[in-house]
């Protein structure tokens, strides 16, 4: 049987753990109960399995047994990430989070469980494979730098030697029709960074500023001026986003506080943009400071770097795809999303392509279903056998092109 069809015969397999991960969410860099759900669905499949030191992640490493392998197998990498988001679930799925403040907000879940049923089939195959299989399922992408810990760890080089390409995928609650599946070469997605702000003053009573040091306003004032600067020093064709998600200071109206706290997130589309920003941002922000006779405290921490695809590793999915589902089931983005994602520290180290599926229910307005992060963002179920049968041929094609491209054994 062919890859698609073994998928859909493990579809029901791999809903019911995609029900049982969206039931039990975890969040951060320690998912136990993920963890002895995706080692649960790996048993009893020849994998070599490695549990991680400073996080919850498995690696499991499938050992290709084709008779005539070249003399260096080549190696290629699967990832997929398993954590949730702090978000308060209000879809009213039956099978919603049980956790309250806990929810699969971005589609990790269908992420974990495709990848469960990749390593189903790629066992099932393993006799064909002339290289091996490294399936990363990381915990912590939300924030917490998880691919980072794994890379630290040793993920890259889990089957002996650097993997020769990966793969990483994401499902969307919006943006592409049912089933669409989304790809661009080059960048894909920014750059995420944090800006995190607190402005010294001098508190006082609300009916006399001048006999204090107001933070307040120097707050608002940096807020509208960050926007500003952006619309002025930086070129419109390089965008770059800035979002102020706190604005605090205060505890009653009439009295002027001490201090103010902002914290935005950034995003960027280059290297020179986001340079520029780590030395804009602080000079302004220490200017309106100074102006207001006030101290401010500005820390500007990089975070995930910009994920690049690798041209050739897009096309080889593009053409994976097409073989699979036919030429209309793939769309090449012609920009990039100012979302971020840690699997680009694994692009930065290994030829690598990122790939969007839509999990919109059929039929559904694409373009006004909630997005991702959405306390009401859903994902289809009708998606999960396609997104496993892509991971696993992904796996089956690039190694056979490599172990076609590669010296024989002198055994063989």
């Amino acid at each position: 049987m062919s890859v698609t069809a073994d998928a859909k015969e493990l579809h029901s397999d791999i809903t019911r753990l995609r029900h049982q991960l969206h039931q039990e969410p975890e969040i951060g860099l320690s998912l136990p109960r993920t963890q002895e759900k995706v080692l649960k669905a790996l048993d009893g499949l020849p994998y070599e399995i490695t549990l991680g030191q400073s996080t919850t992640s498995v690696t499991a490493v499938l050992r290709g047994g084709a008779p005539h392998a070249p003399a260096s197998k080549p190696v290629v990498l699967l990832r997929a990430d398993m954590d949730g988001l702090p978000v308060q679930e209000r879809t009213g799925v039956d099978y919603s989070s049980r956790l309250d403040g806990a929810m699969h907000a971005c589609g990790h879940d269908l992420h974990t469980s495709m990848l469960a049923g990749a390593a189903t089939l790629l066992a099932e195959r393993r006799g064909q494979l002339a290289g091996d299989v490294v399936l990363m399922f990381q915990p912590g992408e939300e924030g917490y730098d998880g691919a980072g810990h794994m890379i630290r760890e040793g993920v890259l080089d889990a089957a002996g030697r650097r993997a020769d390409a990966a793969y990483g995928m994401h499902v969307f609650s919006s943006l592409e029709p049912h089933g669409q599946f989304a790809t661009k070469p080059g960048v894909m997605l920014s750059a995420s960074d944090g800006l995190f702000v607190t402005i010294l003053g001098a508190g006082g009573h609300g009916s006399a500023p001048h006999a204090a040091k107001d933070p307040v306003t120097a707050a608002a004032e940096m807020v509208t001026a960050l926007q500003v600067m952006i619309t002025r020093q930086f070129n419109m064709f390089d965008p770059v986003v800035l979002t102020v998600g706190v604005l605090q200071a205060g505890t009653t109206r009439n009295v002027i506080p001490e201090t103010a706290r902002i914290e935005a997130t950034v995003r960027t589309f280059s290297h020179a943009s986001r340079e520029r920003m780590m030395t804009a941002v602080p000079t302004l922000l220490q200017g309106i400071a100074h102006a207001h006779g006030l101290e401010v405290d500005v820390e500007y921490r990089p975070e995930y770097p910009l994920s690049i695809t690798d041209e050739n590793e897009t096309a080889t999915a593009e053409h994976t795809i097409r073989n699979l589902f036919g030429d209309s089931r793939v769309t090449r983005w012609a920009t990039p999303l100012s979302g971020s994602e840690d699997f680009s520290r694994v692009m930065d180290e290994v030829p690598g392509t990122f790939i969007g599926l839509s999990a919109v229910a059929p039929g559904a307005d694409h373009t006004a279903t909630p997005f991702n992060h959405s306390p009401y963002a859903t994902f289809d179920d009708g998606v999960l056998a396609d997104g496993a049968a892509l991971y696993a041929e992904l796996a089956i094609a690039r190694i056979a092109a490599l172990a076609a491209a590669a010296p024989a054994s002198p055994a063989s």
